[in-house]
């Protein structure tokens, strides 16, 4: 009956497409000798896209909370998003842990009136989507829910928000999740890759890897929680994204009315420390003797917002290794050699510490030799040779018809703006963006490369069967790893403790 049915309906989709072409003014199908015989043939009409001015957006609450609000009547809902300064950085020494900890327990240890089983129950009831994200330097409040049961649902964020109960049963869950993925850090070679990547380049002795150990996770009490929530819940650290089916004025009144009326504490976050450590360049090397392929990372610190050529040093790096199948480093190393599956590179241009530049792949272990000094040599072709008009052409293409991808939507865009202004982005970055990237020329790409990838100080780290890893590949007699450097041997570390392993 299925296939009787399909069948029917594809002989009626037929004859109603016969019948429209045969109106007068239809537009006729296309003869097959006009289609394009090639890809780069096909031709579309200009891509218009306007920046949403801001300033549209742009309220202000009773207590000085910035807003950016947007009516959206496309579906009866309505999402609230709190961003606000602080994070991870803020954890205590000996208390890692207590972000992620805070982060769960804030949104499922119950709130206000409401026990943690019963907040469940009636967010379930609304169908309503509300999660807390406590991020490293930053973190965030949101709710989604139907527009006909907003008042209830900014009573529940209000409390959730301001009234967190932290139940003790769900910390001690929460504990015990914590503590069972930490047991599995060693499982693969991507997590150790991670870790060891950020103890390299930024120091071991900074802030983002002080880690949670088991002694520091079972430490972590109900009161380190209502502390680092009281640190981080000031209505002075944030800024607000709003959108919906909802009149706007409508909307700040109630806004005004509940978190417009809660006070500032007072209190000044510290700035997020920045890293000094100078890593020294060269190969690290981590044994895991369990597996076939060995991944590899290298490069060394990236750079903190602002940056005045952070464009043309974008565009480099997307011709290098960010543009996929287009990237000097996948056609190179995967689609010429076949020497890894996975490959690419990524330039860290952050704002509130510096990024990492990191090109990586993936490769069975006799062949990752082989892929590494391919991959410093294409770092430093692209200083000396510089870029092709072809490669600028497809990178600028790529970067400004995906650009209106940042305002896909109502609450896309309203988020942006909100959080440009938490992390002291200017809008004009936007505004200016796609003729920033127009303007680039290939002798400026080439000198941003020149300026800020810097082949002589590449940390190399591998991780993977180093015993077949170090054996090398027949193929490739003369590729080593010592030639990329002095090879380092780092320890696998305990997952608990994080301590050396023998």
């Amino acid at each position: 009956m299925k296939l009787q049915a399909l069948v029917l309906f594809l002989v009626a989709n037929l004859l109603s497409s016969s019948s429209v072409a045969q109106q007068p003014g239809a537009t006729a199908v296309a003869a097959v000798d006009e289609i394009p015989q090639r890809p780069e043939q096909l031709r579309f009409p200009p891509l218009t896209f306007e920046v949403p001015d801001p300033t549209q957006f742009r309220r202000m609450l009773n207590n000085g909370i910035p807003i950016y609000i947007a009516e959206d009547r496309a579906l009866p809902l309505v999402s609230i998003q709190i961003l606000f300064r602080g994070g991870r950085y803020l954890e205590p020494e000996g208390k890692e842990g207590l972000a992620p900890l805070t982060g769960r327990v804030w949104r499922t240890g119950g709130a206000g009136e409401w026990d943690a089983e019963t907040l469940d129950e009636e967010l379930d009831f609304l169908a309503a989507n509300l999660s807390v994200n406590v991020g490293d330097t930053n973190s965030s409040v949101s709710l989604n829910l139907l527009a006909k049961d907003l008042d209830t649902g900014l009573k529940i964020l209000m409390d959730v928000l301001f009234k967190p109960r932290f139940q003790e049963s769900r910390l001690e869950r929460a504990r015990e999740d914590l503590l069972a993925a930490m047991q599995r850090r060693n499982d693969s070679t991507a997590g150790i890759e991670s870790r060891e990547w950020d103890r390299l380049v930024y120091g071991p002795d900074y802030w983002m890897n002080r880690l949670p150990t088991r002694a520091s996770v079972t430490s972590i009490n109900r009161q380190d929680l209502v502390d680092f929530h009281r640190r981080l819940a000031n209505t002075g650290e944030m800024v607000l994204a709003v959108s919906g089916d909802f009149d706007k004025e409508e909307m700040l009144a109630k806004l005004d009315s509940t978190l417009g009326q809660i006070p500032p504490t007072g209190e000044k976050l510290p700035e997020v420390p920045q890293p000094s450590h100078q890593p020294e360049p060269g190969v690290y090397v981590v044994n895991k003797p369990d597996v076939n392929q060995g991944r590899v990372s290298i490069g060394h610190l990236g750079l903190k917002r602002p940056v005045e050529d952070e464009f043309e040093l974008r565009l480099a790096n997307d011709i290098l290794g960010g543009s996929g199948f287009t990237s000097r480093i996948l056609s190179r190393v995967r689609s010429d050699q076949g020497l890894a599956y996975s490959a690419g590179s990524s330039y860290g241009i952050l704002n509130t510490i510096p990024g990492t530049f990191q090109a990586f792949f993936q490769s069975k272990s006799s062949t990752v030799p082989a892929a590494a000094n391919l991959v410093v040599e294409l770092i430093r072709e692209l200083q000396t040779d510089g870029v092709t008009s072809s490669e600028l052409d497809t990178a600028k293409n790529s970067m400004i018809e995906t650009f209106p991808n940042y305002f896909q939507s109502t609450f896309a865009t309203v988020s942006l703006y909100a959080r440009d202004e938490l992390l002291g982005l200017p809008h004009d970055y936007w505004m200016n963006y796609r003729d920033r990237v127009r303007s680039a020329t290939m002798e400026a790409v080439q000198e941003s490369a020149r300026r800020h990838i810097r082949p002589d100080q590449l940390v190399v780290l591998v991780v993977g069967n180093m015993d077949e890893i170090m054996k090398g590949d027949p193929d490739y007699p003369n590729a080593r790893l010592e030639n990329l450097g002095p090879v380092t041997h780092l320890p696998l570390r305990d997952p608990m403790t994080l301590e050396p392993l023998e």
